[in-house]
C-alpha cells in the first residue's frame, strides 16, 4: 500500500504537471522558507551581540563614574561644600546605575561600594594614606568585578559580612559605655542630690 502510493507520488512528480508545481512552486517556497530562518538566526545573534555589548558599555561607565566618585571621596574633607554635594550626587547616581544591570552581584557591588566610599570619607581628614590605601582597594575590587562576577561576588559577600559583624560589634560597646556613663550620671546626680546641705528658715 505504501509502496503503491509512493509510487503514484513518484510518477506524478515525473509528469509535465508535477515537474512544473516542483519548480515553479515547491521549490522556490522552500528556498525562501530556508532563506528566512538563516536571515532570523543571523539577525537573532546579532542582537544579541549588540545587547551584550550595550551591556558591557554600561557596566563599565557605572564601573567608572563609582571610581570617580571614589578619587572624590579619598579628598572628601578638601572639598567644598558644593563639590562635596555634587561628589554625593554622583555616587547615588553611579550606584542607581549599579544597581539597575543585569550582571551578577551588582546589588552586592553596590553595597560593597557604598561601604568602601563611607569609609574613604571618615579616613580623607587624618588618614590620608589609608584613604588611599582604601581607593586602591575600591578600584581593585571594582575591575575584578567588571572582569570576573561571579569571583567578585564572593568577595563581596565576604566583605560585607564581616563589616556587619564589626559594625555590630561596635555598636554594642558604644551601647555598653553609652548605658556605663548614663548609670555613673545617674549615680552622681543621686549622690550631689543627697549632697545639698538642707537649710531652716
Amino acid at each position: 500500500m505504501i509502496l503503491e502510493w509512493w509510487n503514484d507520488i513518484v510518477r506524478w512528480a515525473s509528469s509535465n504537471q508535477g515537474s512544473a508545481l516542483l519548480t515553479d512552486a515547491v521549490l522556490p517556497f522552500a528556498a525562501i522558507l530556508a532563506g528566512g530562518i538563516v536571515a532570523a538566526l543571523i539577525a537573532r545573534g546579532a542582537v544579541k551581540k549588540l545587547l551584550a555589548q550595550q551591556e558591557r558599555d554600561h557596566k563599565t561607565a557605572a564601573v567608572a563614574a563609582l571610581i570617580t566618585a571614589g578619587r572624590k571621596a579619598s579628598r572628601w574633607s578638601s572639598l567644598s561644600a558644593p563639590e562635596q554635594d555634587h561628589v554625593e550626587h554622583q555616587f547615588s547616581e553611579a550606584e542607581v546605575r549599579v544597581r539597575l544591570l543585569s550582571v551578577r552581584g551588582a546589588d552586592l557591588a553596590a553595597d560593597w561600594a557604598s561601604h568602601h566610599l563611607a569609609t574613604m570619607k571618615r579616613n580623607s581628614a587624618n588618614f590620608s594614606f589609608q584613604a588611599d590605601h582604601d581607593l586602591g582597594a575600591l578600584e581593585d575590587g571594582l575591575v575584578a568585578w567588571h572582569r570576573s562576577p561571579r569571583r567578585a561576588k564572593k568577595l563581596f559577600a565576604q566583605d560585607l559580612a564581616a563589616w556587619k559583624y564589626d559594625d555590630g560589634a561596635s555598636e554594642d560597646a558604644l551601647i555598653t559605655k553609652q548605658r556605663e556613663w548614663a548609670s555613673a550620671h545617674d549615680t552622681e546626680t543621686l549622690s550631689h542630690a543627697f549632697s545639698i546641705p538642707v537649710t531652716t528658715p
